[in-house]
């Protein structure tokens, strides 16, 4: 059974490297945990698919930019998004390997709103042989109603098969 990303600590027994595991789930945990930041967040990858991933990063009071609103700090979207979109990356190819974000594209619709979980998703669009295209929407509830739209290319810094 897949452990809940983000609910792990470094002590905790851990694949042999960045992005190793059996199955995509298990690429995608050693993934965050080799992330110090995306720990730091809680970030947690809660579905994956095939070039697709989905997450949240749960709402924290020491997560707020804003203490008079009570709204999530805009670089804790941004960091999520962006290890989701690495996810969804990685997910997208056969054999997987490491990406490296090298655009990241951010679109704010409107603030998170306070005390809300921040909800995401994360497709791969186009995954080339040196470069893969990512597209997320972060939400609360439905992403008709968006908080955010990101779109990201990511080197792929080894070999990747597509399918």
């Amino acid at each position: 059974m897949p452990t809940q990303l983000g609910a792990m600590s470094r002590s905790t027994s851990h694949p042999t490297g960045y992005g190793s595991g059996d199955s995509a789930v298990d690429r995608v945990n050693a993934m965050i945990r080799f992330t110090p930041q995306a720990q730091a967040l809680g970030v947690k990858v809660t579905k994956v698919a095939k070039g697709r991933a989905w997450g949240c990063v749960p709402y924290r009071s020491d997560l707020v930019g804003d203490p008079d609103t009570g709204v999530i700090a805009g670089g804790v979207l941004t960091t999520f998004l962006d290890q989701l979109c690495g996810a969804a990356a990685i997910l997208a190819m056969d054999e997987p390997t490491i990406v490296a974000t090298i655009d990241l594209r951010i679109d704010y619709m409107r603030p998170a709103q306070p005390g809300r979980d921040v909800l995401a998703e994360a497709h791969c669009v186009k995954l080339g042989r040196r470069v893969a295209f990512v597209r997320a929407t972060a939400y609360e509830d439905t992403a008709e109603n968006p908080i955010a739209h990101v779109s990201a290319a990511f080197a792929i810094t080894g070999k990747a098969s597509k399918t």
